[in-house]
């Protein structure tokens, strides 16, 4: 095997590794500057994960690089146990300890729109929902659809971008939609025919229809990134709820492994496509983050606003019990859904 494809094969995944890396990064860091600014000790900073290669302390932190570039974690005095310095995490305010817990995901999110907005600004036009036209060979367009409609639902989810239309297609159960579309000022319910099409075993909605685009505008650009930002955003959710409802099976999970796997995939495709896989990962990350799971940033936020409501603390044994089986289970679940990602590698 020559250089050139051994680093063709390897690029991708590197290339994938390290926005993973910049997702947590991201995150911490979020934590850490939120921390400063509630004056809340910080003993260390670390990127990455394992043996140390590298570390310096500036006054009272530690920043250290690690072996391991998969993870890495903001520690804070007294973010698990009591502690008797002032400037300790379990000493500052309810609304100051909020702040810092949720920092992490917003970072995350504020890098989501970030890459939605390069996104945005490297198309040519901005897309919308109006139907533009019809393949040659078009099933859809015999159920009634017609070129300039405005669609505005499928299936009863609300669409307002491109992606949502896209979003609702895939969600389908069968080849037959329900859609509400405007059409000269009025809604029209329509109930729309797709031909279906299959890929590794999966079958999904053929779009056989293009959408409109428009030109671009300073505040288009900027109205459409937080469309699409918001739509990626209600992804996440909806991808929970097929999941719990039975949609989805635990075989469809995808854990570290799958990811880098997607993402090194999309890398070899176009920039454009692994913009996008990023931008819906680390909007992910923020917002399941933020989910009231033991372990995760969004069980301490629960815990926080419990306490703010009640005017009483969570007993530190009981909260790190709590967290403890948390853990316990994520990683259960993390090494069975990695164990699924590299079945289906092989």
């Amino acid at each position: 095997m020559s250089i050139s494809s051994i680093w063709n094969t390897v690029y991708p995944i590197l290339i994938a590794i390290l926005f993973f890396e910049l997702i947590i990064i991201i995150h911490e860091s979020g934590h850490f500057v939120a921390a400063r600014l509630m004056k809340i000790k910080v003993n260390e900073f670390s990127i990455g994960m394992g043996p140390k290669l590298f570390q310096f302390k500036r006054k009272d932190t530690k920043y250290s690089l690690r072996l391991i570039l998969f993870g890495g974690y903001c520690a804070m005095e007294g973010e698990d146990t009591e502690s008797d310095d002032e400037n300790a995490f379990v000493n500052k305010k309810v609304c100051q300890r909020i702040f810092v817990v949720v920092a992490g995901a917003v970072m995350n999110l504020i890098l989501g729109f970030v890459i939605v907005l390069i996104i945005v600004c490297s198309q040519n036009l901005i897309g919308t929902t109006q139907v533009a036209k019809f393949d040659d060979t078009a099933v859809s367009v015999q159920s009634g659809l017609q070129v300039g409609d405005v669609i505005k639902s499928i299936d009863g989810m609300r669409v307002y971008t491109t992606n949502d239309v896209q979003t609702g297609l895939s969600r389908s159960a069968d080849n037959t939609i329900d859609m509400v579309v405007s059409r000269d000022g009025k809604d029209i319910s329509l109930q729309v025919e797709f031909d279906m099409d299959e890929y590794e075993g999966t079958q999904y909605i053929k779009m056989d229809f293009w959408l409109k685009g428009v030109e671009k505008t300073f505040g288009g650009v900027i109205v459409q990134t937080f469309k699409e930002t918001v739509s990626y955003a209600r992804m996440v959710f909806l991808s929970v709820h097929d999941l719990l409802v039975g949609r989805y099976g635990l075989s469809d999970l995808s854990g570290p492994v799958g990811a880098v796997s997607v993402v090194s995939s999309a890398v070899k495709v176009s920039a454009f496509s692994m913009l996008r896989i990023m931008a819906l990962l680390t909007i992910n990350v923020g917002l399941f983050n933020l989910f009231p799971i033991p372990a995760l940033d969004g069980w301490r936020l629960f815990v926080l606003i419990g306490e703010g409501i009640t005017r009483k603390k969570l007993p530190a044994k009981a909260e790190y019990i709590i967290n403890a089986v948390g853990l316990i289970l994520l990683l259960g679940l993390m090494c069975v859904v990695t164990f699924s990602d590299i079945t289906k590698l092989f």
